[in-house]
């Protein structure tokens, strides 16, 4: 069988092209096409070597790693040993993703004029059969890391909390929010956001709808209820996007206990925040906790 040096040149150089894109796509590095050509034709001239028999070293897997990192550095140019690492495991994860997606293809399509020689594929298959198989393998590993990373950055932040006050109990979640700084400007102690909906289970309904009265300072004396919480109440000062010097009705809690995968992180000093509107839409979580929250375990106060 007659092999062509341009087609096996064309053809790799395509997928590595395919794949280095890939990898800059999915952690979003600068792309720079004329470098990830010049990798890819590195790539390419690999694979040729490697076919025709010349220098047998290139055949082993630790030349086969050497190479992959000087394509790295090739297309992208990492800056530090963390980035040439992330880089490369994206590689080689769009690569497998892409071998694989071809080789099924190949079986589907089953060339009979095929055969591997030094881990190339050699063969007069059509190049549109390796090209689409990129394409997809591309997509599939794409679509891949955007859902594992949803999940990681918002599943994973998501903790079930208890919140106890007055031998009233509710049990809710909240999700981390490592810029919530949010803390009670006389005790510094954490404070959590949590939506006035799911408060009416441990608050009563008077105080709750009554919150705005009392940022003003409009207390009731005969009010029973409002006596009762008067010495827990807190005024928290916020700043957010369109509202600068904002006021929110803090609540001294008796306890606040986190619960995590590892153990239980109890906090008897912390404050709820009422927070009139939703979190999430898709009722995934109900409140806003700051990393303090997780870091102190503190003490009833005396």
């Amino acid at each position: 069988m007659t092999i062509y040096v341009d087609i096996v040149l064309l053809e790799n150089l395509c997928m590595n092209y395919i794949i280095l894109f890939g990898t800059g796509y999915i952690i979003k590095l600068k792309i720079k096409h004329l470098r990830i050509l010049a990798s890819s034709f590195i790539g390419a001239i690999y694979a040729i070597l490697a076919y025709a028999g010349v220098l047998p070293l290139y055949a082993n897997i630790f030349v086969k790693i050497i190479l992959s990192i000087c394509m790295i550095y090739i297309a992208f140019n990492p800056k530090n040993i963390k980035g040439l690492i992330k880089e490369l495991v994206v590689f080689y994860l769009v690569s497998f993703a892409l071998g694989g997606c071809a080789f099924a293809l190949l079986y589907i399509v089953r060339p009979q004029d095929i055969f591997m020689k030094d881990g190339v594929y050699i063969g007069t298959y059509p190049i549109k059969i390796a090209l689409l198989g990129g394409i997809v393998g591309f997509t599939i590993t794409y679509i891949a890391f955007k859902v594992a990373k949803s999940r990681m950055s918002k599943n994973e932040l998501i903790y079930d909390i208890k919140i106890k006050i007055n031998e009233k109990e509710l049990v809710t979640k909240v999700m981390l929010d490592t810029g919530n700084m949010l803390k009670d400007p006389i005790s510094n102690n954490p404070v959590v956001l949590i939506e006035k909906n799911v408060l009416y289970d441990i608050l009563p309904k008077e105080l709750l709808e009554n919150t705005k009265d009392m940022l003003g300072g409009d207390f009731k004396e005969d009010d029973d209820i409002e006596n009762e919480y008067r010495t827990k109440l807190r005024i928290i000062p916020f700043t957010s996007v369109g509202k600068q010097n904002g006021m929110m009705l803090g609540i001294k809690v008796d306890e606040v206990k986190i619960i995590t995968d590892v153990d239980e992180i109890i906090n008897n000093n912390a404050i709820i925040c009422v927070y009139e509107k939703e979190f999430s839409k898709r009722k995934k979580y109900f409140g806003l906790m700051g990393m303090d929250l997780l870091e102190r375990r503190e003490k009833v106060e005396k």
